[in-house]
């Protein structure tokens, strides 16, 4: 779908599945479609099981394998149909990872998909992303919030409901709402974009400024509050460009571009080890993020909406 005359080729964001209702699904619908022959996609932890090579693929199990996985996962969630057909997550346990990999064949392992997003088909990628970032919540969701008393998985594993019968509170998967942003600036010949390097990162990959979005602001607020902290560059014109599920582990990604309306730094070294202006020849300079030595300077992964909002940015004349 085009937005502002672009096409949105993001990674993770191709919907593979029907998913209508999966919460909604009766048992007997469910039992119904696991005996006809549902798919299984298998996680274990924050890893999938991919077929290795210079065209990774997912690997969704079927038939008796299929079957045998869903009744011995440790969590399956239903998370939609692919022509009729159900296709659910399932958590398994390390002890059975060998077995799996046998059976997939082809070189198959549990990578992270971060590793291998951008080679895989884009309804590959979406599906192993939202498998991930369900099992994931429901890894961190076993005890209620309110009393502590231990979760029972329901609805198809789109709730968790707390054990005690007092308390009985409904826990649903949930996903952290974060801002994005390509901040510009016009002022210079060819314009500069401003990039931020994490505390957190060894290496030198710089990357567009981000935060999390905060309770009683606007998603334009949080765009200005994010940078006015990490950068102290005070910016406007704030325009919606795109989102990306981001399960890593559970966030949703809302791309922003802004025009800055200062140009000093003062970046938040808690948060950013350097932030700085850089020309279109500079960005464009920038080493491949597997490509790169440790000390050059590299762009983003190509399946992060980071990068396309710089992409997009290099690429206007």
């Amino acid at each position: 779908m085009p937005i502002f005359g672009m096409a949105i080729t993001l990674t993770y964001t191709h919907l593979s599945l029907f998913r209508d209702g999966m919460s909604r699904r009766p048992p007997e619908w469910v039992a119904a479609k696991h005996a006809a022959g549902a798919g299984a996609v298998p996680v274990l932890g924050d890893k999938n099981l991919i077929r290795m090579g210079p065209a990774p693929t997912a690997v969704v199990f079927e038939g008796a394998a299929a079957r045998q996985m869903i009744d011995g996962a440790r969590e399956s969630v239903l998370l939609g149909t692919n022509d009729g057909k159900a296709v659910l997550a399932c958590a398994i346990d390390a002890a059975d990872a060998d077995l799996l990999i046998e059976l997939a064949g082809n070189g198959a392992e549990f990578v992270d998909l971060r590793q291998v997003g951008p080679l895989l088909a884009p309804a590959e990628a979406h599906l192993l992303a939202h498998a991930r970032g369900v099992i994931y919540w429901h890894s961190r969701h076993w005890f209620c919030g309110v009393c502590g008393a231990p979760t029972v998985s329901q609805h198809n594993g789109h709730e968790r409901r707390c054990s005690n019968e007092s308390c009985r509170t409904g826990h649903f998967p949930r996903t952290d709402p974060a801002v994005i942003m390509l901040i510009s600036r016009s002022d210079v010949p060819g314009g500069a974009c401003l990039l931020g390097r994490s505390t957190r990162w060894t290496f030198g990959m710089y990357s567009t400024l981000a935060g999390f979005v905060e309770p009683g602001e606007t998603l334009e607020q949080a765009v200005q509050r994010e940078v006015r902290e990490e950068s102290a560059v005070e910016i406007d014109d704030v325009r919606y460009m795109a989102s990306q599920p981001w399960p890593f582990p559970s966030s949703l990604m809302l791309g922003f571009r802004a025009n800055a309306l200062t140009h000093d730094i003062r970046f938040d070294t808690d948060e950013l080890s350097d932030c700085r202006w850089f020309s279109r020849d500079e960005v464009a300079a920038m080493k491949e993020f597997k490509d790169a030595a440790p000390d050059d300077l590299r762009l983003p992964r190509k399946d992060s909406i980071s990068r396309w909002l710089i992409q997009s940015w290099l690429d206007e004349k």
